[in-house]
């Protein structure tokens, strides 16, 4: 089957052909054409199936005739995150260069003036996270009613991050007679409530097993039992072998993600970041150097796990084992796409056993385990070998400091014996006359130092001070 088979016009074939695209994937080939038959749909199917596509494409020719009004989108698509949103807009760019359509992104982490601007010129097309929708929603800058077409990606994933409420408020701002389109990797209760409220007499399209993994991408489980630091030395052998062209390294915690970066990067590899803590402008900049090849490793928390479309991932790495067997799917989903092979490696300590075990359950399949990790050199090498350079530098420096500071000593030792002892009674009245009379300001300060740096040391001398070292005092 090709492209030409399901009823797209000559326009949107150019821009496929452009792209070198010639086939459409199982989910493209099952949902567009009802999709240009106005049905709704539910679509089921795993991340990297060509999903985006299967809603992009048709939308464009539904979306070819009719005229955009100011504040008022024709058609809606809502993506639980900023970078399946920003993915999305460049898929309507690639695929609809040839149509003269409208499109805008309302997305958080940037200003809402652009965004503002863009409603106020009419669009056919709303990209949005449901956060910054519902923010422009209420303070009136934008109107629901002419929207006509619906889509909900990811459908699983708002679930996880709350937005299903968000949703539900969406729906009802919308017109009653519209078309909808639910995209889901699975179908968890909640999400089947709100097809049943939400979509008429939907066409369901599932082309792969609800929470079934890619067959084109190798796992494996790499047993940990020591430390952090033996976890990163094994990852760091791992991304050495030469089949490890580029990778996404995966982690629980945006602070995981910060130091195993920092401690790749100190170990010489070419890597970057991308965490929630992240603007959204850093973030887009982050992904571009990792598709323009400027660093081949990107570590990711899982704002990333989803919908991330970058071609030639050959690895990834789960260095923490997902505390949601859901995650464990769409993260080595990110490889092995559009037909290519992958492999990814979860990193399984003693306290992930009940993590990998519930992966296993949900997957069907018994995951492979690793029998002998290569070696990696050690990691705190480098930074042991620099400090030692600094404790021998302060070693060879401090013969010459003692040298300085011992010598006026053995010249007061000499001289302490010399001295005739005093009474201690007129060296008491002298010192309460010091203080009566002593000087102030920078004078106070000559004077009495030449006192204070004889006296920090008298040689063990016991007795009374001798009359050579008083010669700062004023009588």
């Amino acid at each position: 089957m090709s492209f030409a088979d399901l009823g797209l016009s000559d326009e949107l074939l150019r821009a496929v052909g452009d792209t070198g695209y010639t086939e459409p994937t199982p989910i493209q080939a099952s949902a567009i054409p009802p999709v240009l038959m106005m049905r709704d749909i539910i679509g089921i199917a795993q991340t990297g199936t060509g999903k985006t596509a299967s809603f992009v494409l048709p939308m464009i020719d539904i979306l070819a005739q009719g005229r955009s009004r100011a504040r008022m989108p024709r058609s809606l698509i809502l993506e639980p995150t900023r970078e399946l949103a920003a993915q999305v807009a460049e898929n309507f760019e690639t695929y609809g260069k040839y149509h003269k359509l409208s499109m805008a992104l309302l997305i958080g982490g940037v200003q809402m003036g652009d965004q503002v601007k863009a409603l106020e010129k009419g669009v056919d097309v709303l990209i949005a996270t449901p956060g910054r929708l519902m923010d422009l929603f209420g303070r009136g800058k934008i109107l629901l009613t002419g929207c006509s077409m619906l889509v909900i990606d990811e459908a699983d994933r708002m679930l996880d991050m709350g937005f299903i409420p968000d949703i539900e408020e969406i729906c009802t701002k919308l017109p009653a007679q519209r078309q909808t389109l639910l995209f889901s990797a699975t179908m968890p209760a909640p999400i089947k409530k709100l097809a049943d409220r939400f979509l008429n007499n939907p066409k369901t399209i599932e082309v792969a097993r609800p929470a079934s993994t890619n067959i084109n991408i190798t796992q494996w489980v790499v047993p940990v039992k020591g430390p952090s630091s033996e976890k990163r030395k094994a990852l760091r052998a791992l991304l050495g072998q030469e089949e490890v062209r580029t990778a996404i390294i995966f982690c629980n915690r945006k602070t995981t993600v910060r130091e195993l970066n920092k401690s790749l990067k100190e170990n010489g590899f070419s890597s970057g970041e991308i965490h929630g803590d992240m603007d959204q402008p850093a973030r887009v900049a982050e992904l571009e150097r990792f598709k323009k090849g400027d660093i081949n490793i990107l570590v990711a928390s899982d704002v990333a796990a989803r919908g991330l479309d970058v071609k030639g991932v050959s690895h990834v790495f789960n260095y923490d084992a997902p505390w949601h067997p859901d995650d464990y799917v769409h993260r080595i989903g990110r490889t092995g796409r559009g037909g290519a092979t992958g492999i990814a490696y979860t990193f399984v300590g003693p306290d992930d056993a009940e993590n990998i075990e519930n992966i296993e359950k949900l997957t069907g399949q018994k995951i492979a385990r690793v029998a002998d990790v290569p070696e990696a050199p050690a990691e705190e090498a480098p930074r042991r070998e620099r400090s030692g350079r600094r404790r021998e530098r302060v070693v060879d420096e401090a013969p010459r400091v003692v040298a300085r500071e011992e010598a006026p000593r053995v010249d007061v030792r000499e001289e302490a014996p010399r001295a005739q002892p005093r009474e201690e009674a007129p060296r008491r009245e002298r010192t309460r006359r010091e203080q009566d009379e002593r000087p102030r300001g920078r004078e106070r300060d000559r004077e009495r130092a030449p006192v204070v740096a004889e006296a920090a040391d008298d040689g063990g001398w016991n007795g009374p001070v001798p009359n050579f070292l008083n010669v700062g005092l004023r009588y």
